[in-house]
Order: C-alpha cells, then sequence, then structure tokens
C-alpha cells in the first residue's frame, strides 16, 4: 500500500489492485507533508491550515477485521498550532516527529506542544528529512537558499549552508546515511557529504527547469527526481546525467491522476519466460562489452524527448558554453593569478555558517 496526499484528502492505495483502500479527511486546507513511522503503524499529515493529525494506518486492521476503513476516517490525535506547515518528517526509532513552517518544531505522541523549536533566521522552512542512521540529525531546506543541519541533543542548529538558489526538497541516501541530495531550483541536484558542505561531491545535470521533488530507492544506489519540465528522471547516486526520462502530455496539469512507472523504461511486465531472461542477458552482456564504441554507447544513452524539452535543452547547453568561454577569456586576459578557477561543484555555493 502507498499514502498519497491530495489537495484536502489523503488516500491508501492498494498498488497492485490500482485502487484506494481508505480515506482520511479532515484538513480544511491543502495537505502539505506526509509522513509514516518506522512500523508503518502511523501517518502523520500536516496542513496550511495549522494542525497536524496522527491516523492509525488501517492495513493492519484490515487483515483482523472488516470495519477497519470505517474507523480510519478519524484521527487518533489533532495538534493546533498558530502557523501554516510545509512539512512533516518521523523520527526513525522513537514516537518523535518534525514539522517545518516558519520554524522547525519537534513533536512527540503524547504532547499537544512541540518539546523543542529551533529557529535560524525568519525565511519559511521548506522541508526537512531525519537522518536514517543517526536518528537525532535532521535536515531542512529554507526558502532563504539554505541547507541547515540540525541536532536534536543541542540546543541550536549545528550548520548552516547558503547556495545562491533555493533548495525545493532533499533527501538523505538510506545506505551511505552521512550523504545527502538537495532539488535546486537551478535545474540540477547536488549530493553532499553532511561532514564536508563546501563541496558538493556530484552535481547531477539534465533537467531544464526548476527540480521540484527527489526520493532515493531503498537500495541507495540511485534517485527519482521530478522537474517543473514535466519530465521524471533516475539518476545514478554517483552520476551526473540521468539514466531514465519520463514523460506525459499531461505530466503538468491537474488532472488528479497518481501515474506508476517502471524503474527500466525497456523491461516488459508480467512473467518473462526463461529463453527470454537469457536472451535479454546476452543482449544486455554484448551491449556492456562494445560500450566504448561511440556508436553504442550514443544508441544506448539516447531517449527520446517533447520538442519544447529537446529545445530548451539546446537553449541551456549553449548558455553553459557560452558563459565557460567568457569566464576563460578573462583569466587570459587578467593578470596571472588573479582570477582563480573556480571548481564547478563550488560555484553554486556561497558559504558555509
Amino acid at each position: 500500500p502507498c499514502p498519497i496526499l491530495l489537495e484536502r484528502d489523503i488516500r491508501l492505495w492498494d498498488i497492485a489492485a490500482r485502487k484506494t483502500v481508505c480515506q482520511f479527511p479532515g484538513h480544511q486546507g491543502a495537505v502539505r507533508g506526509l509522513a509514516t513511522s518506522t512500523d508503518g503503524d502511523l501517518l502523520v499529515s500536516c496542513g496550511v491550515d495549522c494542525t497536524v493529525r496522527l491516523w492509525k494506518d488501517p492495513m493492519r486492521k484490515m487483515m483482523d477485521s472488516n470495519d477497519a476503513i470505517g474507523d480510519a476516517s478519524q484521527p487518533s490525535a489533532v495538534y493546533t498550532w498558530k502557523h501554516a506547515f510545509w512539512g512533516v518528517d518521523h523520527q526513525w526509532d522513537r514516537n518523535v516527529f518534525a514539522t517545518v513552517g516558519a520554524q522547525v518544531d519537534i513533536w512527540d505522541h503524547n504532547r499537544s506542544e512541540p518539546i523543542n523549536t529551533f529557529e535560524w533566521g525568519k525565511d519559511t522552512v521548506l522541508s526537512v528529512r531525519f537522518n536514517p542512521g543517526e536518528p537525532d540529525v535532521l535536515l531542512t531546506s529554507s526558502s532563504d537558499r539554505s541547507l541547515t543541519l540540525f541536532d536534536l541533543r543541542m540546543s541550536s542548529p549545528a550548520r548552516k549552508l547558503i547556495m545562491k538558489t533555493r533548495c525545493n526538497s532533499l533527501c538523505w541516501n538510506p545506505r551511505e546515511p552521512m550523504n545527502f541530495t538537495a532539488a535546486n531550483e537551478d535545474t540540477n541536484c547536488y549530493s553532499f557529504d553532511a561532514r564536508k558542505l563546501n563541496e558538493a561531491k556530484v552535481v547531477h545535470k539534465g533537467h531544464v527547469s526548476a527540480v521540484m521533488d527527489v526520493d532515493y530507492n531503498p537500495t541507495g544506489r540511485e534517485f527519482v527526481t521530478g522537474s517543473y519540465d514535466r519530465t521524471v528522471r533516475i539518476f545514478n547516486y554517483n552520476g551526473d546525467h540521468s539514466r531514465e526520462i519520463y514523460h506525459t502530455k499531461r505530466m503538468q496539469s491537474d488532472d488528479t491522476n497518481l501515474r506508476l512507472w517502471k524503474s527500466k523504461a525497456s523491461e516488459q511486465l508480467g512473467v518473462i519466460l526463461p529463453r527470454e531472461r537469457k536472451k535479454q542477458e546476452y543482449l544486455d552482456a554484448v551491449k556492456a562489452r562494445y560500450n566504448h564504441l561511440p556508436e553504442i554507447r550514443r544508441i544506448d544513452k539516447h531517449r527520446h524527448l517533447p520538442k519544447p524539452i529537446y529545445k530548451a535543452g539546446k537553449i541551456r547547453r549553449a548558455m553553459i558554453d557560452a558563459e565557460s568561454r567568457k569566464e576563460e577569456r578573462r583569466r587570459a586576459h587578467s593578470a596571472p593569478g588573479s582570477r582563480t578557477m573556480q571548481p564547478f561543484r563550488k560555484r553554486r555555493l556561497i558559504t558555509e555558517v
């Protein structure tokens, strides 16, 4: 099952049956954040109506009785606060969750008010994620273009990285908990090591508009991004370009549809016969053997794109090339040593506080 948040409604979907299992009505405004506890027993939702609601997951009850869907329509707890919420995330090993908005609030399931509050500046905090390896550490992104690390064992925020453009979403790598990836407004995603924030480990390029969301798969080897350019892309955790691109004509429209995609677009669905599997393995081995040839590499990496996105990509590459040539000419006509070459992984970073 998969919980999905809509404008004022939260639905629990059975992906295999492609139908709604349960609805969670109650919010009086847009739902901005949704998270589950580690054991899957609770859903935590928050929205612009200044409320946080705890919902009991109906799937376990459905195994025992058929009345669980009716019981799940009422929240087990409702917390009202003085400002709207923009995101929520649940801690990995305790009954604690964090909400963000005008500030970062830490809540306990058994308390009606936050047990702790963090604030660094007056800008809106957009997203929050707890670290899977160190449960007391959480990371937030704000509208002041900053990424901030918090430690619940400390009374104040720990570190803050200010970038040139805003990060809309972020996600920790579940297999390498010291690393995280941030989706940025400048069309790129940036992977950082939390121990060294003065330089990005990898810059993931390819989108032609702001990247709105990012999330890792459970293995930590790949992550998926969604962008305002109406495409969804899959990146390797250490790759600078995407390996798969997904798009439809109505990707950016409010058609209220939930879309499921194959992680490997060329694979067929359903049962694969042993003979078909052996043939596919043989073709993959041949492609890997000759992948060093430019023609084979070009065919392997080619993905069809809609014409507007293709043209926007060409324009963006031309702008980047022109900027690089301009910088080279400036260095060539300046006094030796007066202009230093800044690595691409540091160009979008301003300072670390």
